[in-house]
């Protein structure tokens, strides 16, 4: 009997779906405790993970070349990406970032942790599952994102241009969820999926994001 991609994706993020007490900071961005500081370097940091990962989805889509579904996959994340890194600015800029200062930052080891991995996923991990593992990521990441986006404007008053990096990831991304599900329905449907090694890479891609929050709360 032929795998379902759908049931498998469904079933995977609930398994890798974060435990609230792993992310202390948007519950403290959501009810606007949070410093302005800590909005800053939350800019800072994306500055340099968003150039990072579109490259290294851009990678995975070149090594997706004989998957079609995976590479179509990739493409279109690397291209959400580079959306999302044009709206970044107006973000950073209601925080008081300016291009001097985003020149002369250092980004902090724990929030650099999750590119690096999505890196290298990029180089070794097998796209069909690397497109598991990343999917099942992404949800919790969708989450954050709209939690900040709400307070940002009902505890920061930044307007709408300023809230639209999170407005982006926060959105409903059908197109996203079917590409994936094409890309796992094909890899099941040719034996080219390791679930172990899927769920593996989904839960260091969680642990990971857990760190960059962590460390933004508590930056060294």
């Amino acid at each position: 009997m032929t795998r379902n991609a759908r049931d498998l994706l469904t079933t995977i993020t609930a398994e890798l779906a974060p435990d609230p007490r792993s992310n202390p900071l948007v519950p403290l961005i959501a009810s606007g405790e949070a410093d302005r500081e800590v909005l800053a370097v939350l800019a800072l940091e994306q500055l340099w993970v968003i150039p990072a990962d579109r490259r290294a989805f851009l990678q995975l889509a070149v090594r997706s070349s004989d998957q079609p579904e995976a590479d179509a996959y990739f493409t279109a994340l690397a291209e959400g990406e580079a959306l999302a890194r044009q709206k970044l600015p107006a973000f950073a800029a209601a925080c008081g970032v300016d291009e001097t200062r985003a020149a002369a930052y250092a980004p902090l080891p724990g929030c650099q942790a999750y590119p690096a991995y999505i890196a290298w996923l990029a180089l070794n991990a097998a796209p069909a599952d690397a497109v598991l593992a990343i999917t099942a990521n992404f949800s919790a990441w969708g989450g954050y994102c709209a939690a900040i986006a709400g307070a940002l404007r009902t505890h920061y008053g930044f307007d709408d241009e300023a809230c639209a990096f999170f407005d982006f990831f926060a959105a409903p991304a059908g197109h996203l969820d079917r590409a994936a599900e094409r890309a796992v329905q094909a890899a099941l449907d040719t034996g080219r999926l390791d679930e172990s090694r899927a769920r593996a890479y989904g839960h260091l891609l969680q642990s990971y994001e857990a760190l960059f929050w962590r460390t933004l709360q508590r930056p060294a």
